[in-house]
């Protein structure tokens, strides 16, 4: 699912956003509280009033959304009796594979399952966007833009305006549209949700929700071991009879250079058991045992207290290590807008504990690095499903009419991280059986649904996409060099990470991202060389010739087709997307370093990651899974068809705009 895993950081929140982000968040959501709970009775009246459209079909739409369901494993353990959940409501209702977007990202398709509209019309194209005029990597779905206000007294900097989150999805998701008809809706973890929706509901964001520190998760890992501190990497320093180190927070927003705010924390041994201390608290370790979520405070000179928390776990062996999550944004004390209402995060947070919020709350990379191993990441995965499913079905219960959306990720993660052990590669372990544990566990979760969804409700199981393995990677950028589409400056061997060190004076076309690839246009980038007339014609050479592309060394099909986003999309934002969209074959997709847009001399490259299944590949290999409570009506349904179906279904007639359809009879 994620290619933030190898973005180290992104363009995200700059010096003074935290800072102001939670000392205002905080105050707004306090006030937005009392103010729901003084208001409640007049927004009841006022939905009954304005309540008009279709009479509903159903009282309640359920999406439970199952990231990456592989439709193959789906059907596969159903025969064999190993999903009897999904195989009853298949039999009481309706099943079908559900065709996904182009590229298969779940970004673009949970934008797509959101708005009912393909991407050219939500603007979501992949992970990663590049600057027009920097050629710079940026976030596809949200930015920050800085505030401009600030008072500068020396190296003191303080804020005066607060920077804005901008969501850069565009079209409307369908739970907007139902808020105007004064039906409400519970949305928990739908990727492509930071910053939250505004609407008469209520909201939990999911991607591309950063840490504290503004990027897409970044663990901290402190060890007594030799060897120079790494990325990610600290050093334990021994003091006193203890250990002692600090963790990295936010930017300090007082003070320009400061660099990173930080928190001491101290680990001690005494009569035999482990503790730590951090910001004044102590906390009981246990080797092998995660800690729970421990409160973190980052203050620098001048200015409040940004509040984030973690996860610890402590390893003893040769020496002592100790791995902690990304610093995540406390729901108590928000940081940054991570749910609508404010108040809503809070709340969750005093009803179930402090969770996960993340956008990529799995630690994929944390595992690639070796600095947690598998039985570690299943454990962490399982709690974060656990706090989903507390939430979750808190909703269920508490949102009686309208709709309820919520998306699982661990199906994603676990296929990515375990797929070397299911297809082989990692040769017969403990955990070859990891993957189908995982979707007998997603059946559990279905069952456990299906159980609290009524009569008079539409449960819809789905996922955005499927999965296949991830064996060989594809430098598209060491093709385009090789194949002289592309230029290096003078006297490099290779170029650098984010398309530094191209000569874009002599370059035609460039990759970047998942599966896109861009021609330099004339009065598109800033250094373009292809001129219009020229550019359909450089489309249809290099879809010729990387269409059926074999790797030279397997002689396997590596990319299986090439698609012009001109054929694929319609809509206001196709200036946007990538010229062209790599289908990969069965086993290859984007390597690391073509995913960041490095030149290589290498096109083709084993995968020995970790990481080693995925689905950015042909679309029409990976499609996802659609199961229904009622009879599916539609011949080949869609990912972007659910939005039109629950506005159908709950009486409210879908837009004009709006390409999905209804896959079940609404009349």
């Amino acid at each position: 699912m994620s290619v933030f895993a190898v973005v180290p950081a992104y363009v995200g929140p700059g010096t003074g956003f935290a800072f102001l982000g939670s000392f205002l968040t905080l105050a707004a959501s306090l006030v937005a509280g009392a103010a729901s709970a003084l208001l409640w009775p007049l927004r009841a009246l006022r939905r009954r009033l304005r309540r008009g459209g279709r009479k509903a079909r159903v009282k309640r739409v359920i999406f439970l959304g199952l990231d990456g369901l592989d439709p193959r494993m789906t059907e596969r353990l159903m025969g064999e009796g190993k999903m009897p959940n999904l195989a009853r409501l298949r039999a009481g209702g309706g099943y079908s594979r559900l065709r996904t977007t182009y590229p298969a990202l779940s970004p673009v398709a949970w934008s797509s399952f959101a708005t009912g509209v393909n991407p050219a019309r939500h603007n979501i194209f992949d992970f990663l966007n590049r600057n027009l005029r920097t050629y710079a990597p940026e976030m596809a779905a949200a930015r920050v833009l800085p505030g401009g206000r600030s008072l500068r007294l020396g190296k003191w900097r303080i804020p005066l305006s607060r920077p804005v989150v901008e969501m850069r999805r565009k079209s409307e998701p369908f739970w907007t549209i139902l808020s105007r008809h004064a039906i409400g809706s519970t949305i928990l973890r739908v990727p492509v949700t930071f910053p939250p929706d505004e609407f008469g509901g209520r909201m939990l964001s999911a991607m591309p929700a950063p840490d504290l520190r503004g990027t897409q998760g970044s663990y901290s890992f402190f060890t007594t071991g030799g060897g120079e501190p790494a990325e990610n990497v600290y050093r334990l320093r021994e003091n006193e009879g203890g250990f002692e180190a600090e963790i990295e927070g936010p930017q300090d927003p007082m003070r320009e250079g400061a660099g990173a705010l930080k928190a001491r924390l101290r680990l001690e041994r005494r009569d035999g058991a482990w503790r730590m201390e951090i910001g004044g608290q102590c906390h009981p370790l246990q080797a092998g045992r995660y800690t729970e979520w421990i409160r973190l405070r980052f203050r620098g000179a001048g200015g409040p207290a940004i509040y984030g928390m973690a996860r610890f776990l402590l390893r003893e062996g040769a020496g002592v290590e100790l791995y902690a999550t990304p610093v995540q944004i406390d729901p108590e004390r928000p940081a940054l807008p991570i749910s609508h209402p404010g108040s809503y995060a809070m709340y969750l947070a005093k009803r179930q504990g402090s969770f996960a919020t993340l956008g990529l709350a799995e630690d994929t990379w944390a595992l690639n690095d070796g600095a947690l191993n598998e039985a570690e990441f299943l454990e962490q995965a399982a709690s974060i499903q656990k706090e989903r499913e507390e939430m979750f079905f808190s909703a269920l219960e508490r949102t009686r009419s309208g709709a309820v959306a919520c998306v699982f990720d661990t199906s994603d993660r676990v296929q990515h991280m375990f797929y070397r052990h299911m297809d082989g590669r990692a040769g017969r372990t403990a955990y070859e059986g990891t993957i189908e544990r995982m979707y007998e566990d997603m059946d559990r979760l279905v069952g456990m649904t299906m159980a609290r969804a009524g009569a008079g409700d539409a449960l819809f199981v789905l996922s955005d996409h499927g999965f296949q393995a991830f064996r060989r990677g594809v430098n598209l950028n060491a093709w385009l060099w090789r194949n002289g589409y592309l230029a290096l400056e003078d006297g490099r061997a290779e170029g650098g990470d984010y398309l530094e060190g191209i000569d874009w004076e002599r370059t035609r076309a460039y990759a970047f991202g998942l599966g896109g690839l861009y021609l330099n246009k004339k009065g598109r980038e800033a250094k373009g060389v292809v001129s219009e007339s020229e550019a359909e014609a450089l489309r249809e050479e290099l879809t010729a010739k990387l269409s059926g592309l074999r790797d030279e060394e397997t002689n396997e099909v590596a990319i299986r087709r090439v698609y012009a986003a001109a054929k694929l999309y319609r809509g206001p934002y196709l200036d946007a997307a990538p010229d062209l969209i790599a289908g990969y074959g069965e086993g290859y997709r984007a390597s690391w370093d073509g995913v960041k847009g490095k030149v290589t001399g290498r096109v083709f490259e084993d995968n020995g990651k970790a990481w080693s299944g995925d689905h950015c590949v042909d679309p029409e290999l990976v499609p996802g899974v659609l199961f229904s409570s009622l009879p599916l009506e539609a011949d080949d349904p869609g990912i972007e068809d659910m939005a039109a179906t629950a506005l159908e279904l709950l009486g409210v007639p879908r837009p004009a705009w709006m390409e999905g359809r209804p896959v079940v009879g609404v009349g």
